[in-house]
């Protein structure tokens, strides 16, 4: 966020983005998207690679930059002849600077949502955070936007700066760079961007043009008013889970996802103990010890992912749904069920 730094837009010209990358390099762990096959998605640059910019989104998002999909936490000896036997030890982590370049203005607002539950005045998860603090953000932003996306009804939008240091905007031959942080202004130094223009009037019309290009709407002024007890044992929900085959898909992709498993291993007498992203569509995520499920149906499990997301999200926060409307899980759901038409619905719901 601004937190009232003075913001200043740069031109970056294309022929010389190569030596920008490689100036980067030199500062920072680099991140990008770089394609694979024929989809995208973000990994750690080479020294010899570029990210590519030309894609319209990820299958996955940049979460598990900040936020892996499987982390080791601590690691053990249980070789009683070995000091330190039985004691868990911290794992190495590396978290000197790095730089996400290219991360779409939706996934970096999708970072300020998952803070308040990693980054909270009462619990702060070590890894998340000195993860998020080390990392900086160069958004690029959407002139095209994907026919799935619906960000400007989400909170967000093609040109959102919120989470963002930087917001690249692609001009054709070069790049109008948008220093929105301190942390920005860092990478410019480090990028060597020096030459200040003045684009504001170009910039707003690539904005309003691109907004103009988002055709799919939510509507969700009327969820926070909505007697929780209603909603949850509303008669839609079966119909809108008989399709559901609880694969995770939907959460796995979701750059607002948070939940998580963990897990020891042991091979012979070396221990580690990891987390692991985790989904509420599957049927152990609730089981208890006992043996007991409270959610041992696809119809619960479908309940539960929406009614956090559109209401007890809502409720407990005040501030927006927990979703940016980047629309992967309209795009990747195998049975097409679809998160727009579910908030719809609950929004428009009268018992």
């Amino acid at each position: 966020m601004n937190l009232g730094y003075t913001m200043k837009v740069v031109r970056i010209d294309k022929k010389n983005w190569v030596g920008d990358i490689e100036n980067l390099s030199r500062s920072y762990r680099l991140f990008g998207p770089v394609k694979d096959d024929n989809f995208h998605r973000f990994e750690e640059l080479d020294k010899d690679k570029l990210p590519d910019l030309d894609y319209f989104n990820t299958r996955l998002s940049p979460k598990s930059i900040v936020y892996p999909q499987s982390e080791t936490m601590f690691e053990y000896c249980l070789d009683e002849r070995k000091k330190d036997h039985h004691v868990m030890k911290e794992a190495s982590k590396d978290y000197s600077q790095r730089a996400v370049i290219g991360i779409r203005p939706c996934d970096a607002a999708a970072f300020l949502l998952v803070k308040r539950n990693f980054d909270t005045p009462e619990c702060k998860d070590p890894y998340w955070v000195k993860a998020y603090e080390a990392t900086t953000f160069v958004g690029l932003a959407c002139n095209n936007p994907h026919s799935a996306c619906f960000c400007t009804t989400a909170g967000c939008g093609p040109f959102h700066e919120d989470g963002l240091d930087i917001l690249l905007i692609d001009a054709g031959n070069h790049y109008f760079a948008k220093i929105i942080t301190s942390k920005g202004e860092n990478l410019l130094k480090a990028a060597g961007w020096d030459t200040k223009v003045d684009a504001g009037k170009e910039i707003e019309s690539m904005k309003q043009n691109a907004e103009t290009g988002i055709t799919s709407f939510i509507a969700t002024n009327k969820l926070k008013d909505k007697i929780t007890a209603d909603l949850f044992d509303a008669p839609f929900w079966e119909d809108m889970a008989f399709a559901c085959i609880n694969c995770g898909t939907c959460t796995y992709a979701c750059p607002t996802c948070w939940c998580f498993d963990i897990q020891d291993e042991v091979h012979g007498c070396s221990g580690t103990r990891m987390r692991n992203w985790d989904s509420c569509m599957y049927p152990l995520f609730t089981l208890h010890g006992s043996g007991y499920n409270p959610r041992n149906t696809g119809m619960q499990r479908v309940r539960q992912r929406f009614m956090h997301k559109l209401k007890y999200y809502v409720d407990k926060y005040d501030n927006g749904i927990q979703c940016v409307g980047c629309g992967r899980c309209v795009s990747l759901c195998p049975v097409n069920i679809d998160i727009r038409k579910i908030c719809n619905t609950m929004n428009s719901y009268e018992k």
